[in-house]
């Protein structure tokens, strides 16, 4: 099982692996994992998953996006790939590894709203450089230019910078499956 997947049972969530458009049907939420956004998203469209996750997520599917994750959700990716795509489902522009290459990646901690502050691994981690004003800001991080949103939700769509399921704390991934 997937990291994501081990800290969803933790919490007492029912996983399944999705893999396929049939596989979305019963599910009350939704991971997009970190990876490589690029390679992710031609996944997603080889497999036919993409147009099925973009009316789930229009559908009211609660969806949570981490790293990569978060990219794809978003609705202005900064310096992407001509080619890249996203299902525009958060109104916020990231950045591409905002934080730096994998050489700089870093672990802090970070102050979530709801439950304290948490370890947050940021491996060549996307920074909201905008957001709009219906955002929730859940959690920020200043790393050395000021406070941006490193936790972020709006309406069914979750978004994170880090990787929390890198760590043994499910709070995060508990605080989403509350909110289902």
């Amino acid at each position: 099982m997937s990291e994501h997947g081990q800290m969803l049972s933790d919490v007492g969530a029912d996983v399944v692996l999705v893999r396929s458009v049939e596989q979305l049907t019963g599910l009350d939420g939704l991971v997009l994992p970190g990876g490589e956004s690029t390679a992710i998203a031609h996944l997603l469209e080889t497999s036919g998953l993409r147009p099925a996750i973009d009316r789930s997520i229009a559908d009211g599917l609660s969806v949570f996006g981490t790293c990569a994750g978060l990219i794809l959700l978003s609705s202005k990716i900064l310096d992407g790939r001509s080619d890249q795509w996203s299902f525009s489902a958060l109104p916020v522009s990231v950045r591409r590894n905002g934080y730096g290459r994998q050489i700089a990646s870093f672990e802090t901690t970070v102050a979530v709203q709801g439950v304290g502050e948490v370890p947050g691994v940021f491996i060549r981690a996307p920074k909201i450089e905008a957001w709009s004003q219906e955002i929730e800001v859940l959690a920020e991080h200043d790393h050395g230019d000021g406070e941006h949103p490193v936790l972020v939700r709006y309406e069914n769509v979750w978004g994170c910078s880090f990787h929390p399921e890198l760590t043994g704390d499910r709070r995060v991934h508990g605080l989403f499956v509350d909110s289902l």
